[in-house]
């Protein structure tokens, strides 16, 4: 999951250089907390929250696949 995530955020942004993703696992959810360049921003989360969701709604249909939750947390 965190792959996935850096992978696609590292094709959004301009700095991918500066894109880094923290796992905090849990039992049954895990935590993905994605930080960018704060230029970067905008372009992660996208009008209106449209590029975040479109990221949230990926993670969710994979981690249902090993029956896992997983949230994505944006950090500024």
């Amino acid at each position: 999951m965190k792959d996935l995530v850096k992978y696609i955020a590292c094709a959004l942004v301009d700095y991918p250089d500066q894109v880094s993703v923290e796992e905090i696992e849990g039992n049954q959810t895990s935590v993905l907390e994605l930080k960018v360049a704060k230029e970067d921003l905008g372009k992660i989360i996208g009008k209106q929250g449209r590029t975040a969701k479109a990221l949230r709604t990926i993670l969710s249909a994979s981690s249902a696949k090993l029956k896992k939750r997983t949230v994505l947390e944006i950090i500024e």
